[in-house]
Order: C-alpha cells, then structure tokens, then sequence
C-alpha cells in the first residue's frame, strides 16, 4: 500500500482526539474549554441514541476523494458494517484492495452520557488508537471534532462529518482548519454507496 494513503488514513485517528479524553464529566468540561479556546462547537450536543448509526449497517461501496498536495487523489474501497448491542455499538470493517489497506472503526454508545465515541484500528498496527473522539447528530448530521496541538504552524482543528444520509447512500467526510475554524478546508470525502 502507498504510505501516503496509510498517512492519510492515519490523520483519520486524529478524530479520535476530539472533545474529551475521558468518559468522565470533568473531562467532559475540560474539552469543552479546550474547543471553545481553539474555536470549535464547545462541545457534542448530549443527543446520541441506539440505533443512531443503524444507517450503515450493512455492505458498501466507497468512493474515496484524498486531498495531497493540492491535487485530489481518487480510488475505491468497501466496507462491511454491524450494528451490535442492540443499536449501542456499530463496527466497520473499511478495506481498499487496490492499496492492501484495510482497517476498522468501532463506535459505542455512552448511554448516560448520550454521546458517541468513535474508535479507529488500523489492521497494520491492529492497535486500538486511543482516545477515541466524542460527537454526536443534530438533525441528521453528525460532528466529531479534535484538535491537533502538534501540527507545524500552530493548532489544526479536524472535523469528521456524517451527512446525506438516505437509505441506499451516505457521506463521510474530513475537513481541516487552521485558523481557528473560520475556514475549512476539506481533505478526505468518502461517498457511500450500498452495495
């Protein structure tokens, strides 16, 4: 696989870093400091509920859209995805043959807290990649954002979406911001298409 297609999966766990790094209210909180300095929402709104990724159980066909060096970079994947727990917990095997890529993202519901985590495995490493993100959907669109402290030039904010959702299709998709969120600019987009 071209490492630079496992680079840009990878920035993908940077979703996992998004608004809290706990379980607890107290990290909760802090996140939510932490988005409102760097300009992002202050935090997921408390809606999740089983059921909420229900919409991508099932086999599909991806189209993916990387953004490198200024120029888009298009291939094809699949994916494979179960709801689990009764709607509490969705598990997505992603893989891309061509690039003998494959890897798995694990969402589970905090009930109580009514927020989604989203977890990311890369089958290179299979290593869980901690901490998983925390987000949730209003109105059909569902936001994870996280925030990368490291990144050369000061902080990048990463934002995953979930949005154009219907029975047979649906739309993932990264988009960056460096100042603070009042721009963005997207980076990977993954249309879904049932298989």
């Amino acid at each position: 696989m071209d490492d630079r297609v496992g680079d840009e999966i990878q920035r993908r766990t940077m979703l996992q870093m998004a608004l809290g790094v706990a379980a607890g209210g107290g990290a909760l909180a802090g996140a939510a400091a932490m988005a409102a300095t760097a300009g992002m929402r202050a935090a997921p709104a408390a809606t999740g509920k089983p059921g909420d990724f229900e919409f991508l159980a099932g086999e599909w066909r991806i189209q993916h859209q990387r953004l490198k060096d200024g120029q888009w970079d298009r291939f094809e994947g699949e994916a494979t995805v179960h709801s689990i727990l009764g709607g509490v917990g969705s598990v997505e095997e992603l893989r891309i043959p061509a690039r003998q890529f494959s890897g798995m993202g694990l969402r589970l519901l905090d009930v109580e807290r009514k927020l989604w985590a989203d977890h990311w495995v890369n089958a290179r490493s299979g290593v869980l990649t901690p901490p998983p993100s925390w987000g949730s959907f209003v109105d059909g669109v569902g936001i994870w954002d996280s925030v990368d402290e490291e990144a050369a030039g000061g902080p990048v904010i990463w934002r995953g979406v979930w949005d154009r959702i219907t029975d047979d299709a649906c739309r993932w998709y990264q988009a960056s911001s460096s100042d603070a969120g009042r721009t963005w600019t997207e980076t990977w987009i993954m249309a879904w298409t049932r298989a």
